[in-house]
């Protein structure tokens, strides 16, 4: 697997339509996983709303997405962050550590429920960034 640079767009409890939406437009396979498929909501409200999704097109192009909980700011217009993703370790959190300096850790980059290692920061710029490190250890 190689480093991507994905746009991650945020939407509130219309993640799903938005995401078969573009997949209509783009084609490809979407994949969707839920709050209540990783057992991170404790609300059954959110269990149902898209924790991640995916979708790849035959172009290269990735495009992911998720509905905001409930409990977090949502602002239209600012929904968006850019994901980086992939299994070098070593370049991931170089670049994790130095876009998180000066800035703000929203989620600290550890272990998460799907088994990567994922954190969230915003840049010192105001700029949202999330890294998953594919097969990470702790």
């Amino acid at each position: 697997m190689t480093t991507r640079l994905n746009p991650y767009l945020g939407f509130r409890d219309t993640a799903r339509q938005a995401m078969e939406f573009y997949r209509s437009v783009f084609g490809g396979e979407l994949t969707i996983s839920t709050f209540g498929d990783f057992g991170v909501s404790d609300d059954p409200a959110e269990s149902d709303k898209v924790m991640h999704s995916m979708l790849t097109t035959d172009g290269g192009f990735v495009l992911m997405g998720a509905d905001t909980p409930d409990r977090a700011d949502y602002i239209a217009g600012t929904n968006f962050s850019v994901s980086l993703s992939g299994d070098d370790a070593t370049e991931l959190q170089g670049w994790w550590d130095r876009l998180s300096d000066g800035g703000r850790i929203d989620l600290p980059l550890e272990r998460a429920p799907w088994g990567d290692t994922f954190g969230m920061c915003t840049d010192r710029f105001g700029v949202s960034w999330m890294v998953n490190i594919a097969g990470a250890a702790d």
